[in-house]
C-alpha cells in the first residue's frame, strides 16, 4: 500500500477503518505521515520510531473532520505523540473544533497516549505474535522476570533478542474472544508500567 493509496483511504471516510486494519495502524500513520511530508515539501519524513500493531479501530471518521489535509496532518500530530499531555492538548483542539470525539477518536487518542508510554518506556515494538503480545526491547533482571511470570503465567521471555512475549487475555476463561481495543490498550499498558517501566513507589508522607 503506498501513500498515495493511503491518502485515498483516508479520503475514503468509512473504508477507512478497513485499510487501517489491512496495514495495521503504526505502518498507516507511516504512510500518511508520508503523505503530508509531500503536501508540505519536506522530504523524506522521520523514521517511526514505536510500532504498535495491535487489532483496535481506531481513526478520524471522513463526517468528524472533513479536511483531507487536517485529517492527515492530525494523524502524524498524534503518531508523534510523547506524553499523555501532548494528546489532552491534541484532544482540546478536537473538541473545540468538531465537537466531542466519536468512539473511533476516542480510541485513536488512546493509542496515541499508549505509544508515549512505551516510548517513555524505551520500547520499538508492541505487536501481536500469534497468541502473544510482543513487547522489544525489553531486559529484566531477575525479580523482574519472577514479577512477570507471578503477574502474566505463561509469559515467555527471550533475553537473547530482548523480546517478553505475554498471553494476550480473554474475555472470559472459557469461550471467551481476545480482547482488543481500548481493553487491549489498557492491559498493555499495565504491563508496561507493572513489569516493563515500573513506576517508582511513593514516597511515605
Amino acid at each position: 500500500m503506498s501513500f498515495l493509496e493511503a491518502q485515498r483511504a483516508v479520503h475514503a471516510g468509512g473504508e477507512q477503518s478497513g485499510h487501517i486494519a489491512d496495514v495495521g495502524f503504526d505502518l498507516y500513520v507511516r504512510l500518511v505521515g508520508e503523505a503530508v511530508s509531500e503536501f508540505r515539501g519536506d522530504g523524506a519524513p522521520e523514521p517511526v520510531e514505536t510500532k504498535i500493531e495491535l487489532p483496535i479501530d481506531a481513526h478520524l471518521p471522513h463526517d468528524y473532520v472533513p479536511s483531507e489535509r487536517l485529517r492527515l496532518e492530525m494523524y502524524k500530530r498524534l503518531a508523534e505523540v510523547r506524553a499523555d499531555e501532548d494528546v489532552d492538548l491534541i484532544r482540546e483542539e478536537l473538541v473545540d473544533r468538531y465537537g466531542e470525539p466519536p468512539e473511533a477518536v476516542a480510541s485513536l487518542l488512546q493509542v496515541a497516549r499508549f505509544r508515549g508510554r512505551a516510548r517513555q518506556a524505551g520500547l520499538t515494538d508492541v505487536t501481536l505474535q500469534g497468541k502473544y503480545v510482543r513487547f522489544s526491547p525489553v531486559e529484566l533482571p531477575e525479580s523482574g522476570t519472577v514479577r512477570l511470570n507471578r503477574l502474566y503465567p505463561k509469559s515467555l521471555l527471550k533475553p537473547g533478542v530482548r523480546t517478553m512475549l505475554v498471553p494476550r487475555p480473554s474475555t472470559a476463561v472459557v469461550g471467551g474472544q481476545p480482547i482488543r481495543d481500548e481493553a487491549l490498550l489498557t492491559w498493555a499498558r499495565e504491563v508496561i508500567d507493572t513489569v516493563v517501566d515500573r513506576a517508582p513507589a511513593p514516597t511515605p508522607s
